[in-house]
């Protein structure tokens, strides 16, 4: 099998970590992932109450029996504490405290028993993660969907790696076995994934986003910031954020100083929302959606990635350092 400092602290068969992502990944989603293997996480995004976290919690540990984890954002719990009391109380395994600083809240986290990452789009971010005292860095990449940096996925993995001594896992771009077993040969101690699972029926996905997102090919994303400037959302400037590109983005990206000041594209945007319209509503993913082409239940994506990425592992290693199959990494039946 597949052993990584992430599988051994969390507990879970593959290094393979649901990413939180806002609106997509509640409690169903992140169960349906822990079943496959990997650590399914409930996304709370920036506008979501506490009322969120009592409610998809239970759901997400099927009432205590599976290990889940919570993603909330530095800025926005600056502005609602009480999120953070809400996550300790649902008891997870993990919590990720990213885009801002998690310092202030790694103490009471790891008092509770809980452990936690952070999300960081460069060195100096992972740089201040590790010293906050982090369990795990997650190196995002640019590649990734949501909210990001503007430093691609491999680049940042290998800065990071060299940076810090802590437990490193790669987000951004990786959706399939290869793309896990490339990671993990690298060094990151597992892998952080969004959009292979937006597909997923488990996901909160509307079905006319779903169908986005396998009609799209790698090169439909853009790094926006229109979205969260049309709604008003308080989002730090320099995390945009890497979604379908459409009407919207066509209109917008690089006027968003006008964008600001126009209420009738902020009505635009919210009736687009409402009715599913994705020709102008927002549907976040990353470069790797090129590679989503079936809806397919999370648990199954979870064990393709992990059961893949082990079969490779042992036969590409295995070719390259010039020994058969049967010694190489791991096992040479996958899933044995």
């Amino acid at each position: 099998m597949l052993h990584t400092e992430l599988t051994g602290r969390l507990g879970v068969v593959f290094p393979i970590i649901g990413a939180p992502m806002g609106g997509v990944a509640h409690g169903r989603l992140a169960r349906a992932v822990t079943e496959g293997g990997g650590l399914g996480m409930i996304g709370v995004g920036s506008t979501d109450a506490a009322e969120l976290i009592e409610r998809e919690a239970p759901v997400a540990s099927d009432s205590g029996r599976l290990p889940f984890g919570i993603g909330l954002m530095a800025w926005a719990l600056d502005r609602n504490p009480g999120l953070l009391d809400k996550a300790i109380d649902a008891r997870p395994a993990l919590v990720s405290v990213s885009f801002g600083s998690p310092a202030p809240y790694v103490d009471a986290l790891h008092e509770a028993g809980i452990a936690v990452a952070s999300q960081v789009q460069d060195v100096a971010g992972a740089r201040a993660a590790a010293e906050a005292g982090v369990d795990f860095v997650v190196a995002q990449g640019t590649d990734a969907g949501g909210h990001t940096g503007t430093v691609g996925t491999l680049p940042l993995l290998q800065l990071v790696l060299d940076a810090v001594d802590v437990p490193v896992i790669a987000a951004g771009g990786i959706a399939t076995a290869r793309g896990l077993a490339a990671v993990l040969a690298a060094g990151a101690a597992g892998a952080w994934v969004g959009t292979c699972l937006l597909a997923s029926p488990e996901a909160t996905t509307k079905p006319e986003a779903r169908a986005k997102v396998l009609a799209a090919r790698e090169t439909d994303t853009v790094l926006t910031r229109v979205f969260d400037v049309a709604q008003g959302i308080a989002w730090p400037e320099r995390f945009a954020g890497r979604a379908l590109r459409n009407r919207f983005t066509d209109r917008w990206h690089g006027r968003e100083a006008e964008l600001a000041t126009d209420a009738a594209a902020g009505s635009e945007l919210a009736a687009a929302r409402a009715t599913a319209n994705y020709d102008i509503a927002y549907l976040y993913a990353g470069q790797a959606v090129g590679l989503v082409r079936a809806s397919l239940p999370a648990a199954e994506v979870v064990r393709d990635l992990g059961e893949g990425a082990l079969a490779l592992l042992d036969e590409q290693l295995g070719r390259l350092l010039g020994r058969g199959s049967n010694d190489g990494f791991g096992s040479p039946h996958p899933g044995s």
